[in-house]
């Protein structure tokens, strides 16, 4: 395996944001493994299909090509053959998502892929079972977190620039329960690594977060 980053949280602690430019600050590949289960999610609701019934999950699977390119830098997501990354940044895939990565034939052949990337590269990998399963050995694990309003008022921001009406308290709600879902799920559940780092980013700038994770990689790189 190449040098590994992992950061896990919960939905909306910007772990997506903090790892990619922490990425860029290092020179690592930025590895967005969330993407990857929007990506699933999006293929069941294009193609009508409960994205809750384990039985249609194994049925499907092996129809299911998901792969990551780089283009100037950037991820992309690639869905059987198609770029899918601008299509699977709203609520309902993102609320999808969480009930596709509770099937572990879904689970299984996505982190496979983020394993052999991890194993080709030097990565910063992001999502919710980075440190605990995905990479147990990597060099650096943290976990990402803030409190709930803190990560909805984050989302709405981040949607109102967009130009998209919400409302912050269904996203704090649904925050809530994407915390429970994710947390209780039986396979592969959110939770920090005995080994990672605990940081809780509620009163901390994107710079602060990056340059504090700047500051770990020099100490264990000296």
């Amino acid at each position: 395996m190449g040098y590994a980053i992992a950061i896990d949280g919960p939905a909306g602690a910007g772990k997506s944001t903090i790892a990619r430019l922490a990425a860029e600050k290092l020179g690592l590949i930025y590895i967005d493994t969330g993407a990857m289960y929007r990506g699933v999610a999006l293929f069941f609701i294009r193609n009508n299909i409960d994205y809750t019934d384990k039985e249609q999950a194994q049925k499907v699977c092996e129809d299911i090509d998901i792969n990551i390119i780089y283009e100037d830098g950037a991820q992309q997501l690639i869905l059987n053959g198609e770029n899918i990354t601008s299509h699977i940044r709203n609520e309902q895939i993102g609320k999808a998502a969480s009930s596709v990565a509770k099937h572990i034939c879904i689970r299984e052949k996505l982190v496979d892929i983020q394993r052999k990337l991890a194993c080709d590269n030097n990565v910063i990998m992001d999502g919710r079972d980075i440190g605990t399963k995905v990479l147990p050995g990597a060099n650096i694990k943290i976990y990402l977190t803030a409190s709930p309003a803190v990560r909805a008022k984050r989302r709405y921001d981040e949607l109102i620039k967009k130009g998209i009406e919400c409302d912050i308290k269904d996203i704090e709600n649904d925050i809530i329960a994407r915390d429970n879902e994710d947390m209780n799920r039986a396979v592969s559940p959110l939770k920090k690594a005995d080994d990672a780092l605990l940081l809780d980013t509620s009163d901390m700038s994107i710079d602060e977060v990056v340059a504090y994770i700047n500051n770990i990689y020099k100490e264990n790189t000296l």
